[in-house]
């Protein structure tokens, strides 16, 4: 039990609302908590708005799947903020099979003085009632309330890997391995398969949908990945059925490169479209590539994650490392992009000074307020004073799940079950 108890903990998807005053975790007890920022205080100029815990709610809960003998985790796969409309927040959480949609509000006023009822709530003698109240709202402890409001459930045969919330903000879509779903937010009980490539025969089965996303600006745009290495982007005006992409991204291999775990680490963990909506992103096992959607032959820009573990495939593949799924994710202004690595390590590149820096992020050094040392991980020959060996790299501490404000240099890190948010240091 205590085994299982530790594993529920491991946060398996972090996200920034649309104005980064909220932060939303998932994690693999199919719980949800959602961080708000602190109002800055006139007097705490030294601290910019931390975030405390807002509100916790169970999402998920195990399921067991009676027809196919099959247990189904509750853990979070996915959480996609809806922008806020009114007072509310809304918010779509996927386990493995099931997306809900769920409303997080806060009540700080209760009614009193009902006319039927006494002070604790019980019905009263209607004959006794000769007066007519009218009743008050009185101020209470605020209380967060989640309550979820749609559930949008038997849409996939397969798991859930990625839901996406369109630029209409009407529709939504879900992807699994084989198939890409788009729902209305309204409409529970039935949703448009836009793209299916499952074989009619399973054993000549090649590839699979591995992320999936909308496009930023244009709603009949989106995009998916596959365990290939390429990415199709597609255009739903065309046909009702996607499955002839408008657009087809792969890089050419490099004979020379080519090895026996080619194909595995060519596989793409995330895909995600830039803010601009020019370009999107892919990270693969040992990279993250930048993408012009305009140009479809090779990537615009590639970064390099952790070259050094290319000679150590082999035991990575023994120990099932090589099928770690990484996330990315691009800064506010897209000219940066983040990324995860081992040993609790996250990647951080600047698209324009082409600078990168390799930061970790683990209790001993992260003290409130204190800075960040950049890593070095010693690839060969002699090991500097401050640089770590590959060889002492922990694989079991991997970093997977990222998130940026979309608005200023703040970001979340999940190392497994515990969530690190670095700020820019103030001037």
């Amino acid at each position: 039990l205590n085994h299982y108890e530790q594993n529920t903990d491991i946060i398996s998807t972090v996200e920034f609302n649309y104005s980064g005053e909220l932060l939303a975790t998932g994690d693999k007890g199919g719980r949800v908590v959602i961080f708000q920022r602190e109002q800055e205080s006139k007097n705490r100029l030294l601290s910019r708005g931390e975030y405390n815990v807002y509100s916790t709610f169970q999402s998920h809960e195990p399921e067991f799947d009676y027809l196919k003998s099959l247990e189904i985790e509750e853990k979070i796969n996915k959480i996609r903020w809806l922008p806020q409309q009114n007072a509310a927040h809304f918010l779509l959480s996927a386990n493995d099979k099931t997306i809900k949609l769920w409303k997080i509000s806060e009540r700080d006023k209760r009614a009193e003085g009902y006319n039927l009822k006494d002070e604790d709530g019980r019905l009263q003698d209607q004959f006794r009632i000769t007066t007519l109240r009218v009743p008050v709202l009185m101020p209470m402890d605020l209380m967060v309330e989640a309550s979820p409001r749609r559930i949008f459930a038997n849409a996939h045969t397969y798991h859930i890997n990625s839901i996406s919330v369109n630029s209409d903000y009407e529709t939504y879509l879900s992807a699994d391995d084989l198939r890409i779903n788009l729902w209305h937010l309204e409409i529970t009980d039935r949703s448009f398969n836009i793209v299916d490539i499952k074989p009619a025969n399973m054993e000549e089965l090649t590839e699979v949908i591995t992320a999936a996303e909308c496009h930023p600006h244009q709603c009949n745009v989106f995009v998916y990945s596959s365990s290939k290495g390429t990415i199709r982007l597609c255009d739903m005006r065309a046909a009702a059925l996607c499955d002839r992409h408008s657009k087809f991204f792969e890089e050419p291999e490099d004979p020379s490169s080519r090895s026996f775990f080619s194909e595995i680490i060519s596989s793409i963990s995330d895909v995600k479209f830039s803010h601009s909506g020019r370009y999107m992103m892919t990270r693969d096992y040992l990279s993250v590539k930048v993408w012009d959607l305009n140009m479809e032959n090779r990537p615009v820009e590639t970064y390099q994650v952790h070259e050094y573990l290319r000679s150590k495939l082999c035991s990575l593949y023994e120990n099932d490392c090589i099928f770690d799924k990484f996330e990315c994710c691009w800064n506010g202004s897209d000219s940066a992009i983040m990324t995860g690595s081992y040993n609790n390590f996250f990647r951080m590149f600047d698209r324009n000074t082409r600078r990168d820096i390799t930061l970790e992020a683990s209790r001993e050094n992260s003290k409130p307020r204190a800075i960040l040392k950049p890593r070095k991980v010693c690839t060969g020959g002699k090991r500097k004073k401050d640089e770590i060996s590959v060889d002492s790299l922990d694989f079991n501490k991997k970093i997977l799940h990222t998130a940026w404000h979309p608005k200023e240099n703040v970001i979340a890190v999940a190392a497994t079950n515990n969530l690190y948010i670095f700020q820019d240091k103030m001037n």
